[in-house]
């Protein structure tokens, strides 16, 4: 066998396991390293390999990582998407809801992977379940 065909079916070998222990891995490090795990939730910025960050955000969707807070990390990051300052929403009588749907969202992991890529506004409209009240807060604004 050549050396070219060894390194072929090693690297697919090598990509396979990567891939069907991802899960495992995300849940290795919640587990063993919350607070590292938390800070790369609370970190929009910095990339991570596309299959663990799909992972990430999948276990965010099953309900993963209790301590995450989706109104601390994602809403302010939303609101500027459409077009608001988070510090003059704080301050609107609808924040405390606004911050409860956030928090109970269903597609929080969606809604992150979103984030971290940099969604338009048209796809954060199609998932968000603040998008209305937050266009009805930009059109006042």
């Amino acid at each position: 066998m050549s050396q070219a065909a060894k390194n072929t079916w090693w690297n697919r070998l090598c990509e396979g396991s990567y891939r069907a222990s991802t899960r495992r891995l995300v849940h290795d490090i919640e587990a063993e390293s919350p607070q590292v795990y938390s800070e790369m939730l609370k970190d929009l910025e910095t990339p991570l390999e596309p299959a663990f960050e799909r992972e990430m955000a999948r276990h965010l969707d099953r309900g993963g990582f209790r301590a995450f807070v989706p109104a601390e990390t994602l809403m302010p990051t939303m609101l500027q998407r459409f077009g608001l300052e988070p510090t003059s929403v704080a301050e609107h009588a609808s924040y405390p809801s606004l911050r409860g749907n956030c928090n109970a969202c269903p597609v929080a992991g969606h809604c992150w992977g979103a984030m971290r890529r940099n969604a338009g506004l048209d796809e954060c409209r199609a998932f968000c379940p603040n998008a209305a009240a937050f266009e009805r807060l930009a059109e006042t604004a």
